[in-house]
């Protein structure tokens, strides 16, 4: 792939979060950029204001004629498209350059020092602290976030290209098509069965993975995984591990033990164990590159999170609303721990919409188990996103498995007066799907009745 060839960029699923940070790096080289996707958004709109042409229909007779000429246009599409769309196969029939989201991140990534987080869980938290800590402390960087980070408003933080950060995604094995110079692997838990099978070929992407990393480079591995590494890990015998451990007015006050020496004194504000050890291995990445830890404490001190990673909607002395992604039984674990340790005599009512039916059948028992622990548990339908339905998996069928005394199946429609109706002070909405889009209309219903 040349881009230097390249006028205009069209994006076949153009709002999906990955996507819209690629169209946002090519907007700013100035290049012309439009694209296709199913459903309008927040992220399509703000595409739009930015001078973006998005089509919401498959249609291939609307594209533009900017879009047209194979020799100067890209086209890019992500693996969640299905095969029989339209435009995809317009332009696979027409030889144009067509590329996977994950392809083009790669090539983009090649010429400079990358660094790639993966990991089943944690990725869009530990690469937009990464990227954060290193434009704080003046580094020359670009960085490509799977989520919106409340410092920048965006999936993108642009200012320079000396490193890259990236997102190592194993679904699809898209992570193959990188090349980093320092990579992370924060979780290898099952999930992506639909694509691996089984938990064995999950592992084994991420060996082929680690073989990807330049010459010279570095591994940063959880301490407790079977790939060999420079260790991280919480209060334990890691190459790098958080010592002294306090919460002050809300925030994780600690020290970092380095192979070298201990740094002293960091302050970082988001809740959660699994945040910390987020935290820490951004740290890790930025001290081996050779930033001074002054610099890393005071930005590190600065850093505000991402939406929908245990995202405050409401924080006050009578009630609290928590929005936050989790998706994988693992996930809902961690968020349970951040949210006992925070509120730890309140109770809690959790909010969750399941997603993929195939997750949620490969996964069932382990969902029940997690979500067992809270005090009340409403499920919303299974969001399908790229799936169709699979006989006998939907959510009365997993509310089934969960053992417990107050727990629900609701519509959407009957999700508020539901909410209103419980005693719990602490409410968590949970889930990758379109959950989301409710939040704003729970908040206002809440924030009303308060």
């Amino acid at each position: 792939m040349n881009l230097e060839n390249i006028h205009s960029v069209y994006f076949i699923g153009i709002g999906g979060i990955g996507m819209s940070a690629l169209a946002r790096y090519f907007i700013a080289q100035g290049l012309t950029v439009g694209g296709y996707d199913k459903t309008p958004s927040e992220i399509t709109d703000t595409l739009k204001k930015q001078g973006v042409t998005i089509h919401f229909e498959d249609d291939a007779h609307i594209i533009e004629d900017s879009f047209l000429n194979a020799e100067m246009s890209l086209v890019v599409y992500t693996p969640a498209i299905p095969k029989e769309h339209a435009q995809l196969n317009y332009f696979l029939s027409n030889g144009f350059q067509v590329l996977k989201r994950s392809k083009v991140l790669g090539e983009i990534t090649k010429q400079t020092f990358c660094m790639a987080v993966a990991g089943t869980h944690g990725k869009t938290t530990t690469t937009s602290i990464l990227g954060h800590l290193l434009n704080e402390c003046n580094v020359k960087v670009t960085a490509f976030l799977g989520g919106i980070s409340e410092n920048y408003d965006s999936n993108l933080i642009l200012n320079g290209t000396d490193v890259t950060v990236v997102e190592a995604d194993e679904f699809d094995r898209s992570f193959l098509t990188l090349s980093p110079n320092y990579a992370c692997i924060t979780s290898m838990d099952a999930d992506h069965l639909d694509i691996y099978g089984n938990a064995s070929e999950l592992i084994k992407s991420f060996e082929d993975f680690t073989k990807k990393i330049k010459p010279n480079g570095k591994l940063f591995v959880k301490n407790g995984l079977p790939i060999s590494g420079i260790t991280y890990g919480i209060e334990d015998d890691s190459d790098y591990s958080v010592k002294n451990i306090k919460i002050e007015n809300g925030s994780y006050v600690f020290d970092v033990k380095t192979p070298n020496t201990l740094l002293e004194n960091f302050k970082f504000n988001l809740p959660g164990r699994h945040n910390l050890s987020n935290a820490l291995i951004a740290l890790a990445m930025t001290v081996e590159y050779g930033i001074p830890k002054p610099q890393l404490a005071k930005a590190l001190a600065s850093y505000k999170g991402v939406k929908r990673r245990f995202t405050y909607q409401i924080k006050n002395n009578d009630l609290v609303l928590i929005d936050d992604y989790a998706h994988h039984p693992a996930e809902i674990n961690a968020v349970h721990q951040a949210v006992r340790e925070m509120y730890p005599n309140k109770k809690v009512l959790a909010v969750f919409q399941p997603h993929l039916f195939s997750r949620t059948r490969d996964f069932a028992d382990d969902f029940a188990q997690s979500l067992s622990k809270f005090d009340e548990i409403i499920l919303l339908d299974i969001y399908p996103a790229r799936e169709k339905p699979i006989s006998g998996i939907n959510s009365q069928w997993l509310l089934d498995k969960i053992d417990h005394s107050h727990k629900q199946l609701v519509s959407k429609l009957e999700l508020i007066d539901a909410i209103k109706q419980s005693t719990a002070s602490v409410i968590l909405t949970i889930g990758a799907g379109d959950i989301g889009e409710e939040v704003k209309h729970i908040k206002n219903a809440l924030s009303i009745a308060s």
